[in-house]
């Protein structure tokens, strides 16, 4: 199998942040399902958060709250489950694959982070990881008026390194990020393939 690599097309990376740079899947998971079943009494399965990785907390509450039939405010449960997640940060693992392109990449491209979760609580995990050493742009869901499926983020990390969206490649592992990468007209590389466990 070939190695996860840079497009030679392209002269900038962009990278999501929950599953691509961090492990942080199973940590956001954890906190997903206990905040849903002690607070909500709702069953949140792993197929169902998976399928909305790269979503905004508050947008995949919206969809719990249409399934479920309980009324609640997506918003104050989003900041629930991101301060719970918080709390778990000394479980997070970097994705090897995808740090090594960062390291091998880092001073010789521009590269940002571009993320569905809110900016406070990625710059802690960011920091925690030592990862702020690559990386000084952040785009996240507060900063643009349509998170990821749209591509909104993306076009904003592009407009911030000040390189063309087409030459720009965006590493997911979520097909919501895949998708606004698309919609972005820019290089899309699922890591899911290369990463133990993700393909």
């Amino acid at each position: 199998m070939k190695e996860l690599d840079v497009d030679p097309r392209a002269s900038a990376l962009i990278f999501d942040l929950d599953g691509t740079l961090l492990d942080s899947m199973p940590i956001h998971y954890e906190a997903w399902e206990e905040i849903c079943r002690v607070q909500l009494n709702y069953d949140f399965t792993e197929e169902f958060f998976y399928s909305h990785a790269g979503v905004s907390s508050e947008r995949i509450f919206e969809e719990v709250r249409r399934l479920s039939g309980l009324n609640f405010d997506p918003l104050l449960y989003a900041k629930d489950k991101e301060a719970l997640y918080e709390t778990k940060l000394h479980k997070l693992a970097l994705v090897r694959p995808v740090i090594d392109i960062v390291k091998k990449y880092n001073g010789k491209l521009p590269m940002s982070i571009g993320t569905g979760s809110p900016r406070e609580g990625s710059w802690k995990a960011v920091r925690c990881m030592g990862l702020d050493k690559y990386f000084d742009i952040l785009v996240s869901k507060e900063d643009v008026p349509h998170p990821k499926p749209a591509p909104d983020t993306f076009l904003k990390c592009a407009e911030m390194m000040g390189v063309d969206p087409v030459a720009c490649q965006v590493f997911e592992d979520g097909d919501p990020g895949l998708k606004a990468a698309r919609s972005a007209g820019m290089i899309a590389t699922d890591i899911r393939p290369f990463v133990n466990g993700k393909g």
